[in-house]
């Protein structure tokens, strides 16, 4: 029983700088994958959110829920289609994505939230006027003429601006706003945006402290497995150059470089798959996944 009790005042003491350095500082965090899904890493999940903003941290959490959308898809007959990774949205699809992400997984993060002692307040980028979009398109060479081509992938959207008032408002009344990443087109239509891309935005916007990008993955690894912290916007071009960072990683990468360059003072690349992610990246020496900087300055 004393040696419990003096680990948890040896963790508390190493939390304290930490704490003392990120009062009062926005983090944006961008929930998803088995942290979503497993009970105890939800759980998890929602008491490290909670706690942030009672040491006077202020989290905005953006979520996805590509899973939870496939599945509802599937159990009314439609098939999903991709290209290039994104999901092909026509209007029908349009509606079972806002009713997932806007309805089911945000408020199911709200209700865990709160019963974990917060207060989270649901909102989708189109309260308030918070995120607007325009309709993305994808190109690429048609594989028979090699001919430049725009595919249509219908209600899928990139932001175009950002009206942080309402997450201002939620946060200065001690809220902790919860994003579902939908957002509005001049043209009336709503659009379903990358979480990723809508968390870096924000962050971006908001002057975030830290951005923090939760994955199924350690965080950034080099050719030999091994993980990679500390790393400048220099070290991370460099390894996309040498073709080490590629694939599903490259985008995730993307948009923390872009955060960073933006002026975000760093982002992480962190394994959701370990049980309170945030707290032992947030508050601990060693952390679990990958930091980046704009370039090499003490913690």
């Amino acid at each position: 029983m004393h040696s419990k009790a003096l680990n948890v005042a040896h963790v508390l003491t190493e939390a304290l700088p930490y704490i003392r350095r990120f009062q009062d500082k926005t983090v944006v965090i961008k929930y998803g994958g088995n942290a979503m899904v497993d009970d105890k890493l939800k759980s998890g999940f929602a008491r490290d959110i909670v706690l942030m903003k009672l040491v006077g941290i202020n989290p905005v959490v953006v979520h996805g829920g590509g899973p939870q959308i496939g599945n509802l898809l599937e159990r009314i007959g439609k098939e999903s289609e991709f290209v290039d990774g994104m999901r092909v949205t026509d209007r029908e699809t349009m509606d079972v994505v806002e009713m997932v992400l806007g309805g089911l997984v945000n408020k199911d993060i709200v209700n865990l939230i709160n019963t974990h002692g917060g207060k989270a307040v649901g909102l989708t980028g189109k309260d308030g006027g918070l995120i607007h979009a325009t309709k993305m398109h994808i190109r690429r060479d048609d594989p028979i003429t090699m001919a430049p081509e725009i595919i249509d992938i219908g209600h899928v959207g990139e932001v175009d601006s950002i009206d942080t008032s309402i997450l201002d408002m939620l946060i200065h009344g001690d809220f902790i706003p919860v994003v579902a990443p939908i957002g509005m087109g001049r043209d009336g239509h709503s659009y379903n945006i990358n979480a990723d891309l809508v968390a870096g935005k924000l962050a971006e916007v908001m002057m975030a402290e830290k951005l923090m990008l939760l994955t199924n993955t350690r965080g950034i690894l080099d050719k030999d497995d091994k993980l990679l912290s500390g790393l400048t916007a220099g070290d991370v071009k460099q390894l996309i150059s040498d073709g080490v960072i590629h694939g599903g990683m490259l985008p995730k990468v993307q948009c923390a470089l872009d955060a960073i360059n933006a002026g975000v003072m760093s982002s992480h690349i962190i394994d959701g798959r370990v049980e309170h992610a945030v707290l032992l990246e947030l508050f601990t020496d060693e952390g679990v996944g990958s930091l980046m900087r704009a370039s090499h300055t003490s913690v």
